[in-house]
């Protein structure tokens, strides 16, 4: 078969039709975020806490005397993992998070894992060809750990005609 005859497949998110509810999207490979992830991240975003960046200092603060991932790194790597499955391309913008928390901390080492459910889908009222989604993150460590969660309204694109 010639190259020009092949089929193609190129990686991208879901359609607007395609998200189902109440799915368990699970995303991997997980992510084992390293220290200089932590403070690389903590630096660029001009974060100076202590927890984060000074290892003595973290060292004498109990529950966890020793740094912590920075919970907005936690965060967007949550999002991002979910990014090559559910909206590589599809997505127009993000409409806005709620019911962002963090149960457990994140440690230099730890390997996070993502999964997805949609809650909710609709077509957009205001926006022919395109709908918005909501969607339950859900960021778990190597143990099971749930170690962040948070609800995302997306604006997704609709199949083209």
């Amino acid at each position: 078969m010639s190259e020009p005859d092949r089929k193609r497949v190129v990686q991208r998110g879901l359609w607007f039709e395609e998200f189902e509810t109440d799915v368990v999207y699970e995303h991997r490979p997980g992510r084992t975020v390293t220290e200089a992830d932590n403070v690389l991240f903590t630096t660029l975003t001009m974060n100076t806490q202590a927890l984060h960046l000074d290892a003595a200092f973290s060292e004498q603060l109990p529950p966890f005397n020793e740094r912590l991932v920075n919970s907005m790194f936690t965060l967007s790597t949550l999002v991002g993992l979910s990014v090559a499955q559910l909206t590589q391309g599809t997505i127009v913008a993000n409409l806005g998070f709620s019911e962002i928390s963090f149960p457990k901390p994140l440690f230099h080492g730890d390997t996070m894992y993502a999964e997805t459910v949609i809650t909710d889908k609709r077509e957009s009222k205001s926006r022919p060809g395109e709908g918005i989604i909501t969607l339950a993150h859900t960021a778990r460590n190597q143990h099971g750990d749930v170690v962040a969660t948070a609800v995302r309204k997306t604006l997704v694109r609709k199949r083209p005609s």
